[in-house]
């Protein structure tokens, strides 16, 4: 059951406050995780809607707080799709079929596993850094990492880690990186 109340307290440098429900009951604590806008900080007198859960020791506090006039966000549980680890298989077993034929060197390959190790751990701190509210790892380095051979990394994070996934703007500039960096890859290995 959702609630509707006004932030009668926060400490925007501790990253708490208190709500106060508008019909009846007592305050209750809101830390900013339960915020599902992190892009705006509450301001006191502020009215926001939420649910009522408990922490780890039992006691109540706020959940999915959103701001007065913002949709609530539903998530729904998301189960990783097998494709990306499919098209990365197929990619890697390309990679090696050219090596094979002496059509690419081993340092190509090489080259496409620690970027690609690099453009997920990329991912996966630009996902911390997103749930932990700080600068994070600008979109155009991520793309620069797919395009330079980051991708089948890139794609794994997206579909495991669930980071970067539902953008169309910047998924359809990583597809582009996909093609580009494929066509590269091929022109290379028609030159051998």
């Amino acid at each position: 059951m959702r609630v509707k109340g006004k932030i009668t307290q926060w400490d925007d440098a501790k990253g708490f406050g208190f709500i106060q429900p508008l019909l009846k009951g007592e305050r209750i604590f809101v830390h900013i995780k339960a915020l599902q806008n992190r892009a705006r900080r509450p301001v006191i007198g502020e009215v926001v809607t939420y649910s009522v859960g408990k922490d780890d020791k039992g006691r109540a506090q706020a959940n999915a707080v959103t701001f007065a006039g913002e949709k609530q966000v539903i998530k729904a549980a998301r189960s990783s799709s097998r494709w990306p680890m499919l098209l990365v298989a197929v990619f890697s077993a390309a990679l090696a079929v050219a090596f094979a034929l002496e059509k690419l060197p081993l340092y190509v390959i090489a080259a496409y596993a620690v970027i690609s190790l690099f453009t997920f751990i990329s991912y996966w701190l630009d996902k911390r850094k997103a749930q932990a509210g700080r600068w994070r790892i600008p979109e155009a380095n991520l793309q620069l990492l797919s395009l330079i051979g980051g991708w089948p990394g890139a794609l794994l994070a997206q579909s495991y880690l669930r980071h970067k996934s539902k953008k169309r703007a910047f998924l359809t500039v990583f597809w582009l990186t996909v093609l580009v960096n494929l066509a590269a890859l091929s022109w290379l290995a028609v030159q051998a």
